[in-house]
């Protein structure tokens, strides 16, 4: 089984902007898309500078990649910074993720909390997933897995596989919850469903524990959960923001 939260990936999907800027910042998004980088920084630089948070971010995931730039993790942690302080989910988000591996700052994991639990009040689902892994792993807050459980669950259902891999480890294990292997294969059933590539033998191993019957409850129940949205997964999944 592979071990509990796997590493964090940043979000670099290139964010939206409205209003006057439109203009520049489509330009901006149409060069990044066909690989332009020189152009696309000439339209983001000076859209960051007038204080737009999405054009700070943008400028900040190339530094981060070293698109277009020398890979610079100061100067993307910089414009992190400045978005993150307009309340920029994905800002936050990849700046808890710069604190949570010391990169272009001084590894700090309360830091990274913080910033993860600003961006998980935004119902970002990767900060809500990835609060969750700094619960569990006792990262900057004490070791808590009710905590981590129910952040996963609010990640999950938004259908995120990652958070839904990390709630059936936690029921095959019985941490935070009551140990259950009907509920764990149920959610890497949802969790392969949705992409993760380690579900399906997660799934499979925690299959050896039950008898055909309670697999077929497990297959019915994750029917259900997908068809209502994630809403009826057969436990109650908490909803209110963090």
């Amino acid at each position: 089984m592979r071990k509990l939260l796997a590493s964090l990936f940043l979000i670099i999907t290139l964010g939206t902007t409205q209003g006057a800027n439109a203009g520049p910042y489509q330009d901006a998004l149409a060069a990044y898309g066909r690989g332009d980088y020189a152009t696309a920084l000439s339209l983001l630089r000076p859209l960051a500078a007038q204080g737009n948070a999405t054009a700070q971010y943008n400028l900040g995931v190339m530094y981060e990649r070293g698109q277009g730039v020398p890979q610079d993790y100061k100067e993307a942690v910089r414009l992190y910074g400045l978005a993150a302080t307009q309340e920029h989910e994905s800002a936050q988000y990849n700046l808890g993720v710069m604190y949570r591996d010391g990169q272009g700052v001084p590894q700090d994991y309360k830091e990274a909390v913080r910033l993860f639990g600003l961006a998980a009040a935004q119902r970002g689902a990767d900060a809500q997933n990835n609060l969750g892994r700094m619960y569990a792993t006792g990262r900057g807050v004490p070791q808590d897995y009710k905590e981590a459980v129910r952040l996963y669950r609010l990640a999950a259902a938004q259908g995120f596989a990652l958070a839904q891999f990390n709630l059936g480890v936690m029921y095959d294990l019985g941490q935070g919850v009551v140990q259950d292997y009907v509920r764990a294969h149920m959610f890497f059933l949802l969790s392969a469903s949705n992409g993760d590539s380690d579900a399906s033998k997660n799934r499979d191993d925690v299959a050896k524990k039950l008898n055909s019957s309670q697999i077929q409850q497990a297959q019915e129940m994750a029917q259900r959960c997908q068809a209502s949205s994630y809403k009826q997964c057969g436990e109650t999944v908490i909803a209110a923001a963090v």
